[in-house]
């Protein structure tokens, strides 16, 4: 019994110099996808984002929806397709879109807030991202490109709550955009020179072997990250993350985390010991 409370003081003990580190700073998280809809998942990284705010550091969640959004699109009979990974947005797919997005903003406030923290809501109806129409080959839509976002808004709600940020943004003109989460992210963490930016995902982080858990890169450089995708160890779904990790990086941001979101207080084991579980990409 002796030994189990020493060992959690110890736990505690490696993690003061990271919580004393990290004091003040922000932390963006992007969590979205399967990994949002399993109830015991997400109460786990919810519950870890509350103890990111109790010790004292600024956490700002960006969530997707695409599992959500698909099965809905799916039970009114609206054909989806994607394009590049984007999927085209038509006028009743984009009502899906933001209505679903809507619920689970809901939800996640409604769980952070249980564990006594306060969380602020940022959706569509809040024209808090700014958006243009975004180019490509096909028309997709009203697929959009964030190009800015209401930084006073933000920075207030930091102030005395977490936010929590639906990726709908709105053009000049008043025109809904239905945004990546990813880039929704990447953009915010660049933009506030975050601390880090955490990538929530259902993988182990970059493997050498995707099928070999012993083969988990700890910690990988912008430009090994490129030589991984260039031979081909880095495969397809997660590039466009290492990508743009790397991008906000460059952009500023201190730290990208790629974290295996199935392992429970996967946050917490990853910021606050030393070894970590996941990949760290580093400049």
């Amino acid at each position: 019994m002796v030994q189990g409370a020493i060992k959690k003081a110890d736990v505690l003990i490696e993690a003061l110099p990271y919580i004393k580190k990290f004091q003040g700073k922000i932390f963006v998280i992007k969590y979205g996808g399967s990994i949002l809809g399993e109830e015991r998942v997400r109460k786990c990284v919810l519950e870890d984002i509350a103890f990111l705010r109790f010790a004292g550091i600024k956490p700002i969640v960006v969530h997707g929806g695409g599992p959500n959004i698909t099965k809905r699109l799916h039970e009114e009979k609206i054909t989806t397709k994607f394009v590049g990974g984007m999927r085209i947005t038509d006028a009743d797919t984009l009502k899906v879109v933001e209505e679903e997005l809507d619920k689970l903003n809901d939800l996640i406030i409604e769980e952070i807030t249980a564990h006594g923290v306060k969380a602020r809501e940022f959706k569509g109806k809040n024209n808090f991202l700014k958006a243009i129409k975004k180019e490509s080959e096909v028309d997709l839509g009203f697929v959009g490109k964030i190009i800015d976002f209401d930084e006073e808004k933000l920075n207030s709600a930091l102030e005395a709550a977490i936010p929590v940020i639906s990726p709908i943004g709105i053009s000049d003109d008043g025109i809904k955009y239905n945004i990546n989460a990813d880039e929704a992210a990447f953009f915010i963490a660049s933009r506030l020179k975050a601390e880090k930016l955490i990538l929530l995902t259902n993988v182990l982080g970059v493997m050498r072997n995707p099928r070999d858990d012993s083969s988990l890169i700890s910690t990988i450089t912008m430009d090994k990250a490129e030589n991984l995708i260039a031979e081909k160890t880095v495969d397809e779904g997660m590039i466009p993350k290492v990508r743009a990790a790397a991008g906000a990086i460059q952009s500023g941001v201190g730290k990208a985390h790629i974290v295996d979101a199935k392992i429970p207080h996967a946050i917490l084991l990853e910021i606050f010991t030393d070894k970590g579980i996941g990949t760290e990409i580093v400049k």
